[in-house]
């Protein structure tokens, strides 16, 4: 089974509670949270595009490792995040197992995507 693995330090952001209201001149606009940003910016510094991208239906399992207990198990950014890196769309994601783990102090993301045969 063709299969990528990614090991992501840092905490996650959940995209569903990680959004602010802004103004652009007098309209408002959704954009997400400095955290989530902040995350995407990781991201992008610790992870390279593969050389191919996986293709057709895929899996995921995730461990998100957290800082405590209050984030939400909100694995929707990683996934965005990946995009490119690992596939080229999260819609190609047919089965997920995600999982919450604590670690106070290396909160960190372990995934890893297989093509579904």
């Amino acid at each position: 089974m063709q299969s990528l693995s990614y090991v992501i330090i840092g905490e996650a952001a959940s995209k569903s509670n990680s959004s602010r209201i802004v103004f652009l001149g007098r309209r408002p606009r959704i954009i997400k949270s400095h955290k989530a940003l902040g995350f995407v910016a990781k991201v992008k510094k610790q992870l390279k595009p593969a050389k191919k991208l996986l293709e057709g239906d895929l899996a995921v399992e995730i461990h998100m490792w957290y800082k405590s207990r209050r984030p939400d198990l909100d694995e929707s950014l990683v996934l965005d995040c990946l995009q490119g890196i690992a596939y080229k769309n999260d819609r190609q994601i047919k089965e997920k197992h995600v999982y919450h783990h604590l670690d106070k102090l290396k909160p960190r993301v372990h995934i890893t995507v297989s093509v579904i045969p």
